[in-house]
């Protein structure tokens, strides 16, 4: 009788996830690829749905044939009965399942190496992957697999200041999601600000779209990429591509106002206006040189954060927000894989080369073999590139200095919990927290629905704390149902 085919699941149908799960399938590994979304491609290859029938959905996108070339191999996987595709699936937890006495264990770890994993016969060991499935988010769903790989991406940072609470305030992402998924736009007209390399595409789509985009306020000094000018150099084609956005502002006639924040939005039942000022080397804001620009919507980012969650219930070291991996994209825990923006955010371009090595590791070592080298040659080379140009971008776009200086304390900080920025404060003041957990313990910032993953940036930063990672044993909020019923999983 042929022995079973090992079984991996793929945790995010984005461009690490589907790099990872095209690269193993091909390799004999039976993939089973879970996602949230409806469709695969994550944020970056969002789709229009079929419905809307978008008649160009390419021009909301940049790097449209890497992603056709994507989409047909995996349409020829799923056909092939190699990939099973979930999609609507709302992981809430990965749960390991030890079943194999600690001798073979052992042995197991001594043949392929501490941090790799062999094919483990179906019911002896391996993980379970707890979902919850459908639109409302009530079903639950499992599936078993021999080895997990964690494609979770990640999600936006957004500092608070003074009525960004206002309806009318968006995150870049969010406005982008609009536009790339259901061919909407946030409102008339857009003020896009923060810092990061998002703002740009988010500004350009808008404004094509019909939106007038009275400016980009960025925070980031253009100095700051002279002094990194090798790292950068070294990806023309990134540099080309940012080029490209700039020449569509101008052709768009969108100001460009750098060293500049929004420091206040303004509104009674919406936003009609925000106030942006220059910004001094030091983070503080110039006198006299505040400005109230009308608008209806404002898309405000400042930059992005990896998905740890999972990662941090299975016991994965995390290494200040990020999941630490090794070459192979290997985490510490045995037979459980990561990569694209959830080891570090860098782009779908580090995502796609990240993915590619780990279903080439993955594949070898479900064999319990060594992964050749030279398979991964060309993506190993791109990835050290890739993770150089992404380094000199957090340099370069760093949140502003001050920030925190800049909100008043009865700002909302906790929208779930409602608290106040002088709330805050006043735990760290007269109450001595010194850390995000102590600061959680004494105003419930971070007790809420999100349970902190959109406050908690704001919190550490008013607190003057590092941000830290949380260890959360459930990655999303879970009916108590689903939790009784978890101890006799089915498969999909």
């Amino acid at each position: 009788m042929a022995a079973e085919r090992a079984r991996l699941a793929v945790i995010g149908a984005g461009p690490a996830g589907l790099a990872a799960a095209l690269a193993a399938a091909g390799r004999g590994v039976r993939v089973t690829l879970i996602d949230s979304a409806a469709q695969a491609g994550g944020q970056f290859y969002r789709q229009p749905a079929a419905g809307l029938r978008a008649r160009r959905p390419r021009a909301l996108h940049h790097g449209w044939r890497t992603w056709e070339r994507l989409s047909r191999a995996l349409a020829v996987q799923v056909e092939a009965g190699t990939i099973t595709h979930l999609t609507d699936h709302h992981v809430w937890l990965v749960d390991r399942v030890d079943r194999v006495d600690r001798v073979d264990r052992v042995d197991r770890v001594d043949r392929v190496g501490r941090s790799g994993t062999a094919h483990l016969p179906a019911g002896t060991g391996g993980f379970v992957v707890h979902a919850l499935r459908g639109p409302v988010q009530e079903e639950p769903g499992t599936v078993r697999a021999d080895a997990v790989l964690l494609a979770t991406g990640g999600y936006e940072k957004v500092l608070p200041f003074p009525g960004w609470t206002l309806p009318g305030v968006v995150t870049a992402g969010g406005a982008q999601a609009m536009l790339k998924g259901t061919l909407v736009v946030p409102g008339r007209t857009a003020v896009v600000a923060g810092t990061g390399p998002l703002l740009l595409p988010v500004a350009t789509g808008l404004a094509a779209a019909g939106v007038e985009v009275a400016a980009l306020v960025e925070s980031a000094d253009p100095r700051a990429f002279l002094r990194r000018a090798g790292a950068l150099a070294a990806q023309p084609g990134k540099v080309a591509e940012g080029a490209g956005y700039a020449a569509r502002l101008l052709r768009h006639r969108v100001p460009l106002r750098t060293r500049h924040a929004v420091v206040e939005a303004h509104g009674e039942e919406r936003l009609d206006a925000v106030t942006v000022a220059a910004l001094d080397a030091d983070g503080h804001v110039r006198p006299g040189t505040e400005r109230r620009i009308p608008c209806d919507t404002l898309a405000v980012g400042h930059g992005m954060l990896p998905h740890t969650d999972l990662a941090d219930a299975l016991g994965c070291r995390v290494e200040g927000v990020r999941v630490h991996v090794d070459e192979e994209q290997r985490t510490d825990v045995p037979g459980v894989w990561a990569a694209g923006e959830t080891t570090g955010v860098g782009g779908a371009a580090l995502s796609l080369a990240e993915g590619h090595i780990a279903g080439h590791s993955i594949a070898a070592r479900l064999r319990g073999a060594e992964p050749d080298p030279r398979d991964r040659s060309a993506a190993t080379r791109s990835r050290t590139r890739l993770r150089a140009f992404s380094a000199a971008l957090d340099a370069v776009y760093a949140p502003p200095a001050r920030w925190a200086e800049r909100v008043s304390d009865d700002t909302v900080v906790c929208r779930c919990e409602e608290v106040t920025a002088g709330t805050v404060r006043a735990a760290v003041d007269e109450l001595g927290a010194g850390d995000v957990r102590t600061v959680k313990l004494l105003t419930r910032a971070g007790m809420g629905w999100c349970q902190g993953r959109m406050c908690e940036p704001a919190v550490a930063g008013l607190a003057g704390c590092e941000q830290t990672p949380v260890r959360r044993l459930l990655a999303r909020p879970v009916p108590l149902g689903v939790l009784a019923a978890a101890g006799e999983p089915t498969d999909d």
